[in-house]
């Protein structure tokens, strides 16, 4: 093979977007300039090069001195961690039924933390101190699972954002019953930008103990970390072990903490979230008033939820891909719930409505949410 050759073309369309996930869009060209930079030479491995010892610095810049970053591969990965982290295998989290820890993580704070998921109904995809309430604790009793953890997720699976007086009301009620709070922050910059509150005044302030910190939907090539609050209650060196016991410990992690470095350096996590709510913004106004749709749920971050007719939903396939999230026929929402506010008309409940995701990126253009929209149009009009 001749080494001078250059890289084959693209095997993809790079001018074809879809609305399916904020993980299908690229990486951004500062974090990959990042990634370039960080290159040259040796670094220690495991976690002792320069770039994640900088990293400290940069979070605790965000989210205040004393935290603590541990980085991951995955979102996963920092769940399983950080719940790990804080529980014992006797112990049990409280989550939303919706939570991505429940759904989509192929059981594995379960299997892999070796604990146990208490999951609450929401209409809204938040937990309230009245919800967590409901939980019997049943401390001490050795026939029951202990509650240990609760996890909110900011924002959530639903596309809705807890407010810094919720989170902060989630929190007291949480310590107050011995227990601790972990934020999964997949999409954590996307409520910072839609509340337009930084991440101390959202996370450090309100009493979070730990957070997974999400990168990968929000430009990076691949990322995340694990944000230690309350460091008098848990140890690093614990959470060193559970990291590499976890397979969370990356040999060359100067690569991924110099994406977070770019992520946080300069506003960028918050100009790339800014601007993928400010797309799931423009895709709202365009579909909103359009018959036969109905938006149940408000749209605070980068996400739209949407119901309509089945039928619909396939054909847009065909030209955009994107997910159903709620296939029960005429009920839309995860339990079949509605805000009465928002309820879609009584002509559309019936068997052939469903519920979709329709998600916006960092790079999702006005061009694509126009295009997108002019064919939803197309399909609800005709």
């Amino acid at each position: 093979m001749n080494d001078s050759a250059s890289f084959p073309s693209p095997l993809h369309d790079p001018s074809v977007r879809g609305f399916a996930s904020d993980n299908y869009s690229g990486v951004h060209p500062a974090v990959l300039a990042a990634i370039v930079r960080a290159n040259g030479g040796h670094q220690v491995s495991y976690g002792e090069d320069v770039y994640t010892e900088h990293l400290q610095d940069a979070f605790a810049a965000h989210f205040g001195d004393g935290v603590q970053a541990f980085p991951v591969f995955n979102g996963t990965g920092a769940n399983v961690v950080s719940l790990q982290a804080v529980t014992e295998r006797w112990d049990a989290v409280i989550c939303t039924s919706t939570a991505h820890i429940h759904v989509d993580e192929c059981a594995a704070p379960e299997r892999m933390g070796g604990l146990k998921l208490l999951t609450i109904a929401t209409p809204d995809g938040k937990l309230t101190p009245e919800l967590i309430a409901t939980v019997p604790l049943g401390r001490g009793d050795e026939h029951h699972a202990q509650p240990r953890v609760v996890s909110i997720t900011q924002t959530t699976e639903l596309g809705t954002a807890y407010t810094v007086e919720e989170i902060r009301a989630i929190a007291q009620h949480v310590h107050a019953h011995d227990m601790v709070l972990h934020v999964d922050g997949s999409r954590l910059s996307n409520a910072a930008a839609t509340l337009g509150v930084s991440f101390r005044e959202m996370i450090t302030d309100t009493g979070v103990d730990i957070v997974s910190f999400g990168g990968t939907k929000n430009g990076l090539l691949g990322g995340e970390a694990v944000l230690v609050l309350n460091t008098d209650a848990i140890p690093a060196m614990r959470m060193k072990f559970l990291r590499k016991q976890s397979m969370q410990l990356a040999s060359k992690m100067r690569f991924i903490s110099a994406q977070l470095i770019a992520l946080l350096t300069d506003d960028l996590y918050l100009r790339n979230a800014g601007h993928a709510n400010a797309m799931a913004q423009r895709l709202v106004e365009g579909v909103r008033d359009l018959p036969g749709l109905s938006i149940p749920l408000p749209v605070q971050a980068n996400g739209v939820f949407p119901i309509l007719p089945r039928e619909v939903s396939e054909r847009l396939m065909e030209k955009f891909r994107f997910y159903f999230w709620d296939e029960t026929p005429g009920q839309g929402l995860a339990g079949g719930q509605q805000s009465d506010s928002t309820a879609p008309d009584t002509a559309m409940r019936n068997e052939s409505l469903c519920q979709v995701r329709w998600m916006c990126s960092f790079d999702t253009t006005e061009a694509d949410v126009d295009a997108f929209v002019a064919a939803v149009r197309a399909e609800l009009t005709a």
